[in-house]
């Protein structure tokens, strides 16, 4: 196993046979327009990965991953496809708390496997897409088909939309 990612997102990749390769990444440059612009990443192939909270009915979550190129439509897709009343972007406690990882690293991989995985269809677009790695270390470099791989996995349409 590979000892860059997270131990969880190791582990769950491995489980779910996903073919993939890890980029080292210094901690300073996890965020992703850091990472891109330091590594020379195609925004357009780095996809972020958002977990998101419902205030009504409460303390309920689940994982988004869209385009860096794009912005999570919480407001509407996100509601709609979960059929939550009142959502909003988690906090970086409430991130770190639920899935064990900071933001900049964190991954559809190695989450609690009862959490919706919501998939902007824009993302399966892309022959390869580069996700945290768990941590704010390492980096993930897939196809994002892959992502289909993980139980909760639902692709939505215009989950996002383009950024200004």
């Amino acid at each position: 196993m590979t000892t860059l990612l997270h131990d969880s997102v190791d582990r769950h990749l491995a489980d779910l046979s996903i073919p993939h390769s890890v980029m080292e990444c210094a901690p300073e440059l996890a965020d992703t327009a850091a990472f891109c612009a330091h590594y020379g990443v195609d925004p357009a192939d780095s996809a972020n990965t958002i977990l998101v909270a419902s205030r009504r009915p409460p303390d309920q979550y689940a994982v988004c991953v869209v385009l860096a190129t794009t912005r999570l439509d919480v407001n509407r897709a996100v509601r709609d496809a979960l059929g939550w009343k009142k959502l909003s972007f988690a906090s970086a406690d409430a991130t770190l708390e639920i899935t064990g990882m900071e933001i900049g690293g964190v991954t559809p991989f190695g989450i609690p496997g009862e959490l919706p995985l919501l998939i902007d269809s824009a993302v399966l677009t892309r022959d390869e897409v580069v996700l945290g790695g768990g941590n704010r270390t390492s980096k993930i470099r897939m196809d994002p088909r892959g992502l289909l791989a993980v139980p909760t996995a639902r692709v939505v349409e215009g989950l996002a939309n383009q950024q200004d």
